[in-house]
């Protein structure tokens, strides 16, 4: 007699943020620095570890979630760059932030004389 066993399918740990981002669990730790740090080489432990808030589970549910749907996780990741990148550029152009640093020297500069 073999007893047989049921598995419950469980979804990952993902919600949606007010900015269109990818959070886990109830943390404010992203999908994408979940990603970014598997991808740069650490283990889910590791991640776990520097992300104190998230436990274990969530961290491989959400690298495994990832595993099996690359191609549209690969896809959210190109848009929140693209979306990154226009906000850069829209502070950027905003607050005069190309010669900031010129700016900020000559000001130091005047301080010292």
């Amino acid at each position: 007699m073999s007893v047989q066993l049921e598995f419950k399918v469980s979804a990952p740990p993902f919600r949606w943020d007010e900015a269109g981002g990818i959070r886990i669990g109830q943390s404010r730790v992203t999908l994408d620095s979940i990603l970014a740090a598997y991808d740069y080489g650490a283990t889910p432990e590791e991640i776990a570890i520097q992300f104190s808030v998230l436990n274990l589970e969530d961290v491989y549910s959400s690298i495994a979630y990832y595993l099996s749907h690359r191609q549209e996780i690969d896809l959210y990741l190109e848009q929140r760059s693209s979306q990154a990148q226009k906000l850069r550029e829209q502070l950027t152009q905003k607050h005069n932030l190309l010669d900031l640093r010129q700016r900020l020297l000559t000001r130091y500069q005047a301080k010292e004389s």
